[in-house]
């Protein structure tokens, strides 16, 4: 294994070369297929079916899930031993509780329909709560004769890690056992190879007729129009001072409720003259506070289910830095965590080094076992470098020195990384130092992601065209804090760093004849000459020179790059473009974000608004109106919804944020904390949108509420309520 220092296997291997996993989610079955229901809290989330079952399609990843492991793989309702009819289901506005309605099928007997389908409800009401799921199952009975009925609940549990169920084999697994505690509870147990202990525990009420290592059932009496409830508990055992019983169901469901009614509403409320944006909105905020995970470092927005739900630093600082106007408490969590995980020594298996900031962070048996490198894992390159960005852009939105304080040593030391693995030329490269890692280390993490015009792969240490902007952005929001910190002579460092750093940008990555940055330089110094959405993140630091930037915009919103829903990873024109693939022509909302976040520090708000409207188009045609992680990119036709990706998350934290960012970037809204100020830099808003309230904006120690009023092209802003000192500005 060669040193950190030098690399030289690294530099003569390509992604595609390399023999070792890629970690890539096997799709045997769409997740667009089933379209599922997810429910989380904490380390722990469920995936349903629409009848609020699991395992159905063994293919499937339902299930219920706690720290990476699979601790229930099946879940079956039956009545009189047959699947009720569905009749609707859904995940409330809240995300706290999921209900269906379902009903009985014509049961025959003797050639004879002996109860006519629909006369029997049942009501099944979900949520996930201190690592269980809760469900009540209520049973109505609406015919006019009394009924005898058979409700049978079949379970199962396979203790699989996620990463098995994702795709990536094992040659061994720990034991499985199943023991019934008394009447009314069975435990399902795995003893893991890293010699840890699973438990799942299922308690029942009332007590079941019969009870087995694998099935409940309930024989039930109802009079006409009368019904009855069970109570189901699953998940870790219930600590002994609170025996669990369903006379306590209702009481949890409300602690519940209210925890995540608490962590959204520390949010600016989003209300206009749109009921369909506003329902698109509520899901996004819906989506995204269910993701967020309190941690001993403040709220950490997990990156999304079912494949990622854990910490992610790339994706929890990008969805931070989105949302930062509507809720800056997501970044302080962030940063802390990420500051509190942050390597300090070299760790070759990890692709740690001191400074850098955690990629990844799993639980599961196959992360303990190094089966998968992921039980803290540093393999990106722009999670450092945008660790620093937000701290700056934080400290604006909010003036809180303390926090700066408290996280400058990481910052510097953050610095110190990137100072250390920028090449001779000043550029930020990167490379694995395990060939257990991951190869391609930039946001596009897939193995065919970084290419050339002609579709060769390029070869490594590879420096990536918006992880230069990252840079450039961290160094300039650096000295900031550095000046505010009295480091005069650091700020003037960074900022000749930053300076220099720019100027090489403009020099090695600009193709005039593509009107673009180059999407990266390979180990060569040779650009890879693709169109990409890259050099639209690019803009978001401001290294872009301002012709250039507008030149830029032209050429993402060109047939070429924009399909109608969104900016395509590459364009048409690149040689592995690919309107099914996951980083080679899809279309990621938080990508288009991003880009017009960039365009937005511009000026160019006449490019930010048909990124705005086809996310809003594409989110209209989705279920729940949930934006997903990515989308195929095919272009758009009319009278035609976007075309899924298989297996994408939904919902996806960064996804979650895209509406909020997007929204943000049209009205050009800017806070300085320190100042007291709310700025409107020229705002716009979309032809979908006429009138838009924004509900408590704070800054500072006030807050204000805004209305925004579209006329034709222009836009009145109008403070409706004020609280404390508080300086609304707009700028025309």
């Amino acid at each position: 294994m060669p040193s950190a220092a030098q690399p030289e296997k690294a530099t003569q291997s390509t992604p595609e070369e390399n023999q070792s996993p890629d970690f890539h989610i096997a799709a045997s079955v769409s997740l667009q297929e089933r379209q599922p229901h997810t429910l989380k809290h904490g380390d722990t989330f469920a995936v349903f079916d629409h009848r609020g079952d699991i395992g159905a399609d063994p293919r499937s990843p339902e299930g219920i899930y706690h720290n990476d492991t699979r601790v229930l793989s099946r879940l079956e309702l039956l009545l009189e031993g047959r699947p009720p009819l569905l009749l609707s289901s859904m995940n409330q506005d809240d995300n706290a509780v999921f209900t269906a309605d379902l009903s009985n099928p014509d049961f025959v007997a003797d050639g004879k329909i002996a109860l006519r389908r629909e006369l029997i409800q049942l009501h099944r009401l979900k949520f996930v709560w201190n690592a269980a799921c809760y469900e009540r199952v209520l049973v109505r009975n609406f015919s006019e004769e009394p009924q005898r009925l058979r409700l049978t609940l079949r379970f199962a549990a396979d203790f699989v890690d996620l990463f098995e169920v994702r795709g990536t084999p094992r040659k061994r697994r720990g034991r499985v056992t199943t023991r019934r505690d008394g009447d009314a509870a069975v435990t399902l147990r795995y003893l893991g190879l890293d010699e840890v202990e699973r438990l799942t525990a299922l308690s029942f009420d009332p007590v079941p007729a019969h009870l087995d290592t694998a099935s409940a059932e309930f024989d039930l009496s109802l009079e006409p129009h009368e019904s009855c409830r069970i109570f189901i508990r699953i998940g870790t055992p219930a600590p002994a001072a609170e025996a669990w019983s369903g006379r306590n169901f209702y009481r949890q469901m409300h602690a519940a409720r209210t925890a995540l009614r608490r962590s959204v509403g520390r949010a600016t409320r989003i209300d206009s003259s749109n009921s369909l944006f506003n329902e698109v909105m509520r899901r996004s905020v819906s989506d995204l506070y269910m993701l967020v995970t309190d941690t001993p470092q403040g709220p950490y927005p997990y990156a999304g289910t079912p494949w990622y739900s854990t910490p992610f630093g790339r994706d929890g600082i990008i969805t931070a830095l989105m949302t930062l106007w509507l809720d800056p408490g997501l970044a302080r969590g962030v940063l802390r965590f990420l500051a509190a995980t942050q390597a300090t020594r070299l760790e070759p298996e990890r692709d740690a080094e001191p400074g850098k900031i955690l990629h990844e962070m799993r639980r599961g048996e196959m992360a303990r076992l190094r089966e998968v490198p992921f039980e803290r894992y540093y393999g990106s390159v722009d999670a450092t470098p945008l660790f620093v960005l937000l701290l700056g852009e934080y400290y604006r939105r909010t003036g809180d020195l303390d926090t700066v304080r408290e996280l400058w040593p990481n910052a510097e030391a953050a610095l110190h990384w990137i100072d250390s693995r920028s090449n001779a030329e000043g550029f930020l490269e990167y490379f694995r130092m395990t060939d257990d890692g991951l190869a391609n280390q930039g946001w596009k993490d897939s193995q065919d992601a970084i290419f050339h015009q002609d579709g060769r792969a390029a070869t490594g240490p590879i420096a990536l065209c918006e992880v230069q902007g990252y840079v450039y952005g961290a160094r300039q929001l650096a000295a900031e804090l550095a000046v505010a910190l009295g480091l005069e002579a650091r700020a003037k460092e960074l900022n000749q760093q930053a300076e220099t750093l720019r100027r090489k940008f403009e020099d090695a990555f600009w193709c005039e004849d593509l009107s673009i940055y180059a999407l990266a330089l390979d180990g060569s110094k040779q650009p890879c000459r693709v169109i990409s959405s890259n050099a639209g993140q690019a803009l978001l630091s401001g290294i872009a020179s301002p012709e250039r930037a507008r030149r830029v915009a032209q050429t993402l919103l060109d047939h070429g790059s924009y399909s109608g829903w969104g900016i395509r990873t590459v364009a048409l024109s690149a040689q592995r473009y690919n309107p099914m693939s996951y980083h080679n022509g899809s279309i990621w909302p938080h990508d288009n974000a991003l880009i017009a976040m960039g365009f937005a520090r511009y000026g160019l708000k006449d490019s930010v608004l048909p990124v705005f409207r086809g996310m809003y188009d594409a989110a209209s045609y989705m279920e729940q109106r949930r934006l997903p992680e990515l989308f195929c990119g095919f272009v758009r036709r009319r009278r035609n919804a976007p075309t899924q990706y298989p297996v994408a998350c939904a919902p996806q934290a960064w996804a979650s944020a895209t509406m909020m960012a997007l929204l943000q970037a049209s009205i050009g809204l800017e806070m300085r904390g320190g100042a007291g100020e709310i700025r409107f830099d020229h705002p716009q808003l979309p032809d979908f949108i006429d009138e838009l309230c924004l509900h408590g904006l704070r800054v500072g120690a006030g807050s204000a509420d805004v209305m925004l009023r579209r006329h034709g092209d222009d836009v009145a802003v109008t403070v409706t309520n004020q609280i404390g000192a508080v300086k609304v500005i707009a700028l025309y």
